[in-house]
């Protein structure tokens, strides 16, 4: 990677010391707009030191700048090449005026790569609310919240302003750690996790249906991890970001339309009602705990599997529901939720994207218990379908994550959607 024009400097010169009131005054009366609000409430230059040098920060902005390319930006939209010799200028000649320039420019490309990045990225992620979307917090704020970190240096260096996934990724990628198809694929999922906030809620929970894992998140930090089962590439599980608001205890499972269609009909029409009773489905006239059960002899088959009509059919809670003993419900148009299953084996298999588009857990207990606080036996009352709500709603994001930082490497994983080559389209 070429380095900063600043950075071919063999010897700096003298530092030069600057009065900071005087500075403080004609560096707010230089600056425009948001930033000129910004100065006039800071007693201190940000980028710039007393003694005429600059804060570790300002190096490691103009390199985020100039490479920007790593995040699927052009450098040359947010004036790189600017930025770097009003740097390198006020380096080699530190005057009032020069460090000014620089100054301002550093703070105002610092608030334009913010808010590029936190731009909705072209990875397809449906948001049920606009509560869980990144935002741009406008010129002022973005200053203001790095400049109360307590090392600016290190908040620049950790990408701070993004979701943790996203700067260690962003670092190889801009090291030049992988060939052009790993460089190809990382820029690809750095466009995923920016469609995440940089801090959801103080306890969020993030599914990556790559790798088919579950993260349960406080703060920054991982808490606790579990495998999951996730949709086949012909049912995919979407990129997608809801609320987890409430669980259901012994739940009953209603049968998708196509299953009906495809499963439920044929069998029934070469093993009759007995199929029905030892899979312990039925034929109800509603979604309704209380639907009344119909009897399924009384059903055309054929017309089912024609698709002519669409009777609803459950499978009764119990040892063999494909739910399992509770499922936890994010309100969404596609009908998929988190939920227990009796086929643990499947979760013991390396490739786990096997469902119908909903996502199996491997200990929903343990979930349960994160999420509500307690243990689910003790909350439910045994009856089907309870109802539990969650002290509060806790954000979920599923997104699709298929190069990783391993050490001084990208790896690269599968990619059992096919999704990379229609993200790196839609970034082009």
């Amino acid at each position: 990677m070429s380095q900063p024009a600043f950075a071919k400097k063999k010897a700096a010169p003298p530092p030069v010391a600057v009065h900071v009131p005087t500075f403080q005054e004609q560096l707010a009366s230089h600056a425009t707009g948001e930033l000129k609000s910004f100065y006039a409430y800071r007693s201190a230059p940000m980028w710039t030191r007393a003694d005429g040098t600059f804060d570790p920060a300002a190096l490691e902005l103009v390199k985020l700048v100039q490479t920007a390319d790593a995040d699927g930006l052009d450098p040359a939209a947010l004036h790189a090449s600017e930025l770097a010799q009003a740097v390198s200028q006020a380096q080699a000649t530190p005057t009032p005026a020069a460090l000014i320039d620089a100054e301002v420019r550093l703070s105002q490309s610092f608030a334009d790569y913010v808010a590029a990045l936190r731009k909705p990225a072209p990875s397809g992620m449906t948001y049920e609310a606009a509560t869980l979307r990144p935002h741009t917090l406008g010129t002022y704020y973005t200053l203001s919240e790095a400049a109360k970190a307590p090392s600016l240096a290190e908040y620049i260096h950790d990408m701070r302003w993004m979701h943790p996934l996203y700067a260690p990724l962003r670092r190889l990628v801009a090291e030049g750690a992988a060939g052009p198809s790993e460089r190809q694929v990382a820029v690809a999922n750095l466009a995923r996790i920016r469609d995440i906030p940089a801090h959801p809620a103080d306890r969020y929970i993030l599914i990556d249906a790559a790798n088919a894992t579950l993260s349960m998140y406080e703060g920054d930090r991982v808490v606790d991890t579990m495998r999951v089962i996730v949709g086949k590439a012909v049912t995919q599980t979407p990129i997608y970001a809801g609320y987890v608001r409430y669980a259901v205890t012994n739940p009953y499972w209603n049968v998708p339309d196509n299953l009906v269609r495809s499963l439920i009909a044929r069998n029934m029409l070469s093993q009759g009602a007995r199929y029905m009773k030892r899979q312990g489905y039925e034929v109800v006239d509603g979604w309704e705990p209380d639907a009344a059960a119909l009897d399924p002899n009384s059903i055309d088959w054929h017309a089912v599997q024609r698709g002519d009509i669409e009777p609803h059919v459950r499978q009764l809670p119990g040892p063999i529901n494909s739910m399992g003993k509770v499922k936890y419900e994010f309100p969404n148009v596609y009908g998929i939720y988190l939920h227990d299953t009796p086929e643990k084996d499947l979760l013991e298999k390396d490739v786990r994207q096997l469902s119908n588009g909903c996502i199996r857990l491997e200990d929903a207990n343990r979930l349960g218990r994160w999420l509500l606080g307690g243990d689910l036996a003790a909350i439910s009352k045994g009856a089907p379908e309870q109802k539990v709500d969650l002290p509060q709603p806790v954000p979920l994001y599923i997104t699709y994550l298929t190069a990783h930082p391993d050490g001084d490497r990208i790896a690269v994983s599968s990619d059992p959607y096919a999704h990379d080559r229609q993200t790196l389209a839609a970034l082009d």
